[in-house]
């Protein structure tokens, strides 16, 4: 079996926060509770969630932008640890998800490029002016882009300088948070051939975080559901979408009209996501669940492996759902 580029193994991400403006006592806020995965040479891991499951958490632990609490992280074969840091971050880059605040106002285009370049000694300085333009080439810019600063670009052309820049130092891994959500929708679906072309030239592998299951069903071979700091579901990027095996997952498809399947309604859940400081017993899930049952609340399930490559934390990842029916309207 080929080694992973990225290992993740029981990665944790605690917080503690105070329990009120004015109160001394404190809470343990469980970012990320556990998480494995791995991602391979050439690959997509899509990482898909509602908001405050901890996705980019997670993405800014792996790069250790965040310590972990706990846990293994292993890239490139070897183990990372706090004082490797800045290797792994000549290794694996992030792009963010606002073009507009993740490039420093007052430089350049050039300079931003030529930075880590210079930092990493990966080209001369006298080569340095013809390796910006050609980072620019490489994301579809044209060299008159290099003088200018950023308020001078559009927000797609921001973001394709962000992909420069993280170009710029030969990564093999590009952490992606939420990197197209705040472009519009042409600009959207340029940026992700953009990073498919790119990651076909170069090989490269992609941890892809985002909240829009279509977008993550196109750029993914594999994706990763998380729920509340856990990953609830792993799996090949179209078998999950053609049959989900974790509730929570097929209620977040049965919500995106263009993703449902089979003509089955919509999964309602029910209430609002635990306070992740205070998450519920057994199967963190099981208070919105539709086929929650007395063993959910009592024992967490693990994530394992229904069917081949297919891996679910649920008691009954291969039962059927009935959605609940929609109230009568009157005519």
């Amino acid at each position: 079996m080929t080694q992973p580029l990225l290992d993740v193994r029981d990665l944790r991400k605690h917080f503690v926060t105070r329990t009120g403006r004015l109160s001394r006592a404190r809470k343990v806020v469980k970012a990320v509770d556990g998480v494995s995965f791995t991602v391979g040479v050439g690959e997509t891991l899509g990482l898909v969630g509602e908001s405050g499951c901890g996705k980019s958490t997670l993405a800014r632990t792996v790069l250790f932008l965040e310590l972990p609490t706990s846990g293994e992280i292993l890239f490139e074969g070897g183990r990372v640890t706090e004082g490797e840091a800045k290797r792994l971050r000549r290794r694996a880059q992030i792009v963010f998800q606002d073009p507009y605040a993740s490039l420093p106002p007052r430089m350049r285009i050039e300079k931003i490029l030529a930075d880590p370049l210079a930092i990493h000694g990966l080209a001369d300085r006298a080569a340095i002016p013809e390796r910006v333009v050609q980072l620019l080439r490489d994301v579809g810019l044209g060299d008159g882009v290099a003088r200018k600063l950023p308020h001078q670009l559009s927000g797609g052309q921001r973001q394709r300088v962000g992909i420069a820049r993280a170009l710029s130092v030969q990564p093999s891994l590009i952490v992606a948070d939420e990197a197209v959500s705040s472009l519009d929708a042409s600009v959207r679906a340029q940026i992700l051939n953009l990073l498919k072309d790119i990651q076909e030239r170069q090989r490269l592998s992609y941890l892809f975080v985002s909240h829009d299951l279509g977008v993550v069903k196109y750029m993914s071979h594999r994706i990763a559901v998380m729920y509340l700091g856990e990953i609830v579901e792993l799996a090949p990027a179209d078998p999950l979408y053609e049959r989900p095996l974790h509730p929570y997952t097929r209620a977040l498809l049965s919500a995106v009209p263009s993703l449902g399947r089979d003509g089955r309604g919509r999964i309602r859940l029910e209430g609002e996501p635990p306070d992740p400081g205070d998450p519920p017993s057994g199967c963190k899930f099981h208070p919105r669940c539709p086929l929650a049952q007395p063993i959910c609340s009592q024992t967490a399930p693990e994530l394992k492996e229904w069917l081949p490559g297919r891996f679910a934390a649920c008691h009954f990842a291969l039962a059927d759902i009935e959605p609940k029916p929609r109230p009568e309207t009157a005519t």
